[in-house]
C-alpha cells in the first residue's frame, strides 16, 4: 500500500497520522518521516517545515526525550528559516504568514531548551518586525505598521530586551491618534478598542499604575457610550457585547463598583436575551450570549454561577474561541484583584495569539497559566467540571 503512496506526500501523510491514531506508533512516524522528505523534495518547505515538527512534537511526546525529537524540529525551525527569508525578498510581505514561520521558529527553539538561538533569532526577529513598522508608517500604512510595531514589542518583551520600550512609545503614539480620530468620529465602539490597546503599551512604560488604569477606564466609558447607541437603536444583542467589554475595562481599570454594577445588569439583560433566543429557536445565538453571560457573572466574581451558564452553552456548540474567552475572563479577573503585573503579561501574549490566527496557541497558554496558579484551583476545576474534564 505505501509503495503507491510513493510519489503522494499528502496521502502518505494522511495515512501515517491514521496509523497513529490506530496505535501503530512506529510505522506511523516512519511514514510521517517519509511524507516530510517528500513534501522537502517536492520543494513544499512550508508543508515540509510543517511535518517535520509535528513529528518532533510526536516523538517527543512519545518517547519523553527532546534529544530524540531534536533532528526533526531542528530540521524544521530551518526550513522555516528559509521560509523567512524567501518572504522578506518578496515585494509584499505578508505580516500574519511571517509571523506563523517566526513563531514555530522560536516554539521550537524554546522547546529545545536552546537558549542561545532563541535570543539570536528572536532579536533578528523583533529588527525586522520594527524596520517593517517604520516602512510602513512611513508609507503612511498605518495599519501594517502597527501589526509590525506588536511582533516586535512581543518579540523584544518575551527576550527581556529593554528595546520593547521604544517599541511601546511608539505603539502609544499610534493608537493615540486612532483614539483620537475615533472619538471626533463619534465611533465609541472603535475608540474603546484603542483605548484598549493604548493602556498595553502605557503599562508597559510606566506600570500597573494611573497612567494604565486611566487609559482603560476610558476604554470602559466608550463603550459604555456605544452600548448607549446600540441600545437607543433596539440592538440589545451589540449593547451586551459593549458592556462585557465595558466591565472588563473597568475591572483591569480596577474601578470595581463600577464593574459590578454593569456586570449586575448585564447578566439580566443576557438572560432575557437567552430566553428570546431560545424561544425563536436560534440555539447558537443563544449558547454565543451564554458565553457572554459567563465572562459577565466571572467578572462580577460568581464563578459558579458562570460555569452553570457556560455549562448550558456547551451542550449546544464548543469552540477553542468560547474555551478561550472563559479562561482569559478568569485570568484577568485574578489579575485585576492582585494587580497582578506579571499575569497581565500573558494574557497580552494570549490576545496577541488570538489576533493573529493562533487561538490554539493562546489556549494552551491560557490551560498552562490556570494550572500554574494556585490561587485559581477551584476555578479551574469548576471549567474542567463544566467542559466534561475530569
Amino acid at each position: 500500500m505505501v509503495g503507491e503512496l510513493e510519489n503522494n506526500p499528502d496521502a502518505m501523510e494522511e495515512l501515517s497520522i491514521k496509523l497513529l491514531n490506530e496505535g501503530k506508533v512506529k510505522e506511523g512516524l516512519k511514514l510521517m518521516l517519509r511524507a516530510a522528505r517528500l513534501y522537502e523534495g517536492e520543494g513544499r518547505k512550508e508543508d515540509a517545515a510543517r511535518l517535520f515538527k509535528k513529528l518532533g512534537f510526536i516523538l517527543f511526546e512519545k518517547t519523553g526525550s527532546i534529544e530524540k525529537a531534536r533532528p526533526s524540529l531542528l530540521k524544521s525551525a530551518y526550513l522555516y528559516i528559509d521560509l523567512i527569508e524567501e518572504l522578506l525578498s518578496a515585494f509584499e510581505i505578508d505580516i500574519n504568514t511571517l509571523d506563523t514561520y517566526c513563531l514555530n521558529v522560536l516554539e521550537i527553539f524554546l522547546a529545545l531548551n536552546d537558549e542561545k538561538n532563541l535570543v539570536k533569532y528572536g532579536s533578528q526577529f523583533a529588527a525586522i518586525y520594527e524596520d517593517l513598522g517604520k516602512s510602513y508608517q512611513e508609507a503612511n500604512d498605518i495599519k501594517n505598521a502597527i501589526n509590525a510595531y506588536e511582533s516586535a514589542f512581543v518579540y523584544y518583551k518575551l527576550l527581556d530586551n529593554e528595546k520593547y520600550r521604544t517599541v511601546a512609545e511608539v505603539l502609544v503614539a499610534l493608537y493615540g491618534d486612532i483614539a483620537e480620530k475615533k472619538l471626533a468620529e463619534k465611533a465609541y465602539g472603535e475608540a474603546g478598542e484603542a483605548f484598549t490597546r493604548l493602556a498595553v503599551y502605557t503599562r508597559a512604560l510606566f506600570g500597573y499604575e494611573a497612567h494604565y488604569t486611566e487609559m482603560m477606564d476610558t476604554a470602559a466609558q466608550n463603550f459604555e457610550k456605544a452600548s448607549k447607541l446600540s441600545y437607543s437603536e433596539g440592538d440589545l444583542d451589540r449593547t451586551t457585547s459593549l458592556l462585557v467589554k465595558a466591565e472588563y475595562a473597568y475591572l483591569l481599570a480596577r474601578n470595581f463598583s463600577r464593574a459590578k454594577l454593569i456586570g449586575v445588569n448585564t447578566a439580566r439583560m443576557l438572560n432575557q436575551i437567552v430566553r428570546a433566543y431560545r424561544s425563536q429557536g436560534s440555539e447558537m445565538d443563544a449558547a454565543r450570549k451564554l458565553v457572554e453571560l459567563t465572562e459577565t457573572l466571572i467578572g462580577i466574581g460568581k464563578v459558579t454561577e458562570g460555569m452553570q451558564a457556560y455549562k448550558k452553552a456547551l451542550e449546544v456548540t464548543s469552540n477553542i474561541e468560547s474555551r478561550l474567552r472563559v479562561r482569559l475572563a478568569i485570568l484577568k479577573w485574578k489579575a485585576a484583584l492582585d494587580r497582578d503585573e506579571a499575569l497581565l503579561d500573558r494574557i497580552d501574549l494570549m490576545e496577541f495569539y488570538t489576533r493573529r490566527g493562533r487561538s490554539y496557541q493562546a489556549l494552551e497558554l491560557a490551560e498552562k497559566t490556570l494550572k500554574e496558579t494556585e490561587e485559581l484551583k477551584e476555578s479551574l476545576e469548576a471549567l474542567q467540571l463544566a467542559e466534561g474534564i475530569y
